[in-house]
């Protein structure tokens, strides 16, 4: 997904500041809330971080403030996005991130206690059931998916490019959209089931686990696990 590598969204990253949008091919646009993303945790993002168990992977996890408000917690996170810029800020502000694909292999896959798909993240590849299957694959077989749904009632998937208003850079690549219902079908078509949802300020989460556990490996032996791999990653 090179589209995110290009300069508006790292300039935009390095601002802390839009505008910033994902055009479709009808010309219309979608908002990315960079302001949000680089500002500190707000009281949507408290409600996640308390539901949170164990080691913590945040996938897309753009400029940090979830893995660096985990870190600070003391808790063992690791944040996983595309943008090189996305991953400097994580570790600027205290995080581990690795500059890498939720589909390229990742570390302690299988283990990690609690996943997070949050800011839209769902939309990753333009197929949330496939990348809800995957997610599947690196939590633990008693782990924990938060995901957050588009707050209209949608069910889409666009070629996008990356817009900052004045000129759009970078090749187009597939972006969904789920609301609540959507995602919570998805989520069973990918073998997961709800749990609980809930709506702070306007955002909804939905916090989902796997139908059917893998083994009886504990959330103590996942946590301890992904834990050593996290530390082999620091400088």
């Amino acid at each position: 997904m090179t589209a995110w590598l290009d300069d508006p969204y790292t300039l935009a990253l390095g601002s802390g500041r839009g505008p910033l949008f994902l055009r479709r091919a009808d010309g219309r646009l979608l908002p990315l809330e960079v302001e949000r993303w680089c500002a500190e945790v707000d009281a949507a993002d408290r409600s996640v971080l308390a539901r949170c168990r164990g080691a913590v992977i945040d996938v897309g996890c753009g400029p940090g403030r979830l893995v660096a408000a985990l870190a600070e917690q003391g808790r063992r996170t690791l944040g996983v996005d595309v943008s090189p810029a996305a991953v400097r800020s994580t570790r600027g502000r205290g995080g581990m991130a690795l500059c890498r694909s939720v589909f390229d292999p990742l570390p302690a896959e299988g283990r990690w206690t609690t996943a997070l798909l949050l800011d839209g993240n769902v939309g990753i590849g333009g197929d949330p059931a496939a990348l809800l299957t995957r997610m599947a694959e690196v939590t633990a077989p008693d782990g924990l998916l938060i995901a957050e749904a588009d707050p209209a009632e949608v069910d889409e998937c666009h070629e996008v490019v990356i817009d900052d208003g004045r000129s759009t850079t970078g090749p187009a690549f597939p972006w969904a959209r789920a609301g609540r219902i959507a995602l919570g079908r998805h989520a069973e078509k990918a073998g997961w089931v709800r749990i609980a949802e809930w709506t702070v300020t306007g955002r909804h989460f939905v916090e989902l686990a796997q139908r059917r556990r893998r083994s009886n490996t504990s959330t103590t032996a996942t946590t301890a696990t992904a834990a050593r791999q996290i530390s082999r990653l620091r400088p």
